[in-house]
């Protein structure tokens, strides 16, 4: 089991959908927040990327000087970038940092955003685009020269002059619930992400892409994305997930919800159709809560509970396939903490060198399964 933590570049407080006690994005914050999670033993990292987070290649080269085995899950996208371009700053990264770097491949949803970078291509074009992408890349790391005159990227005799240390190049994690994001992770991806979406939602996806790999030969890793909630107790659980969102208007969630409908995303629509906006409509299971949702983007559920709840819940997950969780909490800090010392001792994995494959820490578990 992989367990990664998340880079709040964006929106970290303690409170959702509010200036109230909203936290700067500085160096020595993000730092700080690194550095716990690579204390604490978590596997690695994720940097988001858009226009409303700090550019995250140049964040993860300023972080890895100050941490020692944590990986960076850098996102990536592919329209408007080279791929070669692409495929050296991974390369340049995995190497001054050990093999600690992997890329979250991204195709962008906004509109707006892709149009302010030049980007004018529909939906499943740009899944076209990043499959061609993530060909070039992947080529180029693994010491290949490149031609490739594609309906969307040209390239003639690509190539890198340094290779990554990570063989045949750092691992290739891979979002996105359309029919073409789901084919384009079929033949790319290492390790498929999806939102937190309820058990059976989450099973069925895995199904489909497992037909569509195994049809190529291949197969993939699988994880989750959630935002997280642990307490001591439910009640003081509960208590902490609704102070997120307290401050909250009604008139704040029907702004929100009518933005995120304009991205196209089908993930992002399946994370709205879980509650529509309503209120009311937000405890979707077993400690899985919807609130994130109402004011935030994409990744919209949270595991809301005690250390052994929550554990529970993402072991059964892990026996649909999931081995990777991604997680984030507000604030980053504090929560980095809460799920450590209340989440960690009812599971058992492992914090590894990823260049050697050794073992560094060991968190081991209650859970018999794991035993």
């Amino acid at each position: 089991m992989d367990i990664h933590w998340f880079i709040p570049t964006h929106g970290d407080g303690r409170y959702l959908g509010s200036d109230a006690l909203a936290r700067p994005t500085s160096l020595d914050y993000l730092t700080d927040v690194a550095r716990t999670a690579d204390r604490l033993g978590y596997t690695g990292v994720l940097l988001p990327a858009g226009r409303n987070c700090e550019e995250p290649w140049v964040l993860a080269g300023a972080l890895v000087a100050n941490t020692k085995n944590l990986r960076y899950i850098v996102a990536q996208r592919s329209a408007g970038v080279s791929p070669t371009f692409a495929a050296r700053l991974a390369s340049t990264l995995d190497r001054i940092s050990d093999g600690r770097v992997a890329i979250n491949a991204i195709t962008g949803a906004d509109p707006q955003e892709l149009a302010g970078d030049g980007v004018f291509l529909d939906h499943d074009e740009r899944y076209e685009l990043t499959d061609e992408f993530l060909q070039v890349w992947k080529q180029v790391l693994k010491g290949d020269s490149v031609t490739l005159h594609g309906k969307h990227i040209r390239v003639e005799e690509a190539n890198i002059y340094f290779r990554p240390p990570t063989a045949p190049h750092p691992p290739i994690y891979f979002s996105g619930s359309s029919n073409a994001a789901l084919d384009v992770a079929a033949r790319h991806a290492d390790v498929y992400l999806t939102f937190g979406e309820p058990l059976h939602q989450v099973k069925e996806k895995i199904e489909r892409l497992r037909e569509k790999a195994a049809a190529l030969g291949r197969t993939i890793r699988f994880g989750v994305r959630f935002h997280v909630v642990a307490r001591e107790s439910e009640e003081a659980a509960w208590a902490e997930a609704n102070r997120l969102i307290s401050k909250v208007k009604q008139e704040d969630v029907a702004k929100a919800q009518r933005n995120l409908k304009a991205l196209q995303s089908v993930g992002q629509a399946r994370m709205q159709a879980l509650h529509n906006g309503d209120p009311s409509k937000l405890i979707l299971g077993p400690n899985l809560w919807a609130g994130i949702g109402l004011v935030r983007g994409y990744a919209g559920t949270a595991l809301v509970g005690t250390g052994e709840a929550i554990a529970e819940r993402m072991l059964e997950y892990v026996d649909l396939g999931i081995d990777t969780f991604v997680l984030s909490g507000y604030p980053h800090l504090e929560e980095a903490y809460h799920f450590a010392e209340l989440v960690f001792p009812h599971l058992r994995f492992g914090q590894k060198d990823l260049q050697h494959g050794e073992v560094l820490a060991f968190h081991d578990t209650k859970a018999a399964k794991f035993g």
